[in-house]
């Protein structure tokens, strides 16, 4: 009896193997992709920055930005930050408990709960990181700054905020 489940255990291991991919339980968007290029003695260095959201849409959420020489160094970089940087978001009947303020930077983030049936009221990264999060009912504006990284890093801080 131990053998058989010993044996569809090694046979599940080796399926993900030859996949190339584990099975994750949060789902990761990558937000924006950028050419980066660097003045160096001879001409220019380009690399890529990618912006990567993971979450797992039952209260867990967090954001990478990794650089690399190719796109997909920079997507898997990024990943990896983002699984080590996810916080805890609160839930409060598929929103946020209250409404909060932020100002970081030069951006600044309203958030607002809704009510059942509003669904996610928000652009660009808000709208992602809320997605992920779990959140299924927010009203949400970005007001002052159009840069997807300094936006998602302040909602991230927003729904830290929240927790406490």
């Amino acid at each position: 009896m131990a053998k058989v489940e010993e044996n569809k255990t090694r046979k599940a291991a080796s399926e993900k193997q030859v996949s190339g991919r584990e099975e994750s339980e949060f789902e990761k968007r990558v937000l924006q992709v950028d050419r980066v290029a660097r003045t160096v003695r001879g001409g220019k260095r380009i690399r890529f920055r990618a912006l990567v959201i993971m979450g797992n849409r039952a209260g867990k959420v967090g954001i990478g930005i990794g650089k690399a020489a190719e796109v997909v160094d920079a997507v898997s970089k990024a990943s990896k930050i983002a699984q080590k940087e996810l916080i805890d978001v609160k839930i409060v009947n598929e929103t946020i408990p209250y409404k909060i303020e932020l100002k970081m930077g030069s951006t600044h983030i309203i958030l607002k709960p809704a009510k059942p049936g509003t669904s996610i009221v928000a652009g660009g990264a808000i709208r992602v990181i809320c997605e992920l999060a779990g959140i299924k009912n927010v009203v949400a504006k970005i007001l002052g700054s159009a840069n997807k990284i300094n936006n998602s890093k302040a909602t991230i801080e927003a729904l830290k905020r929240l927790a406490k």
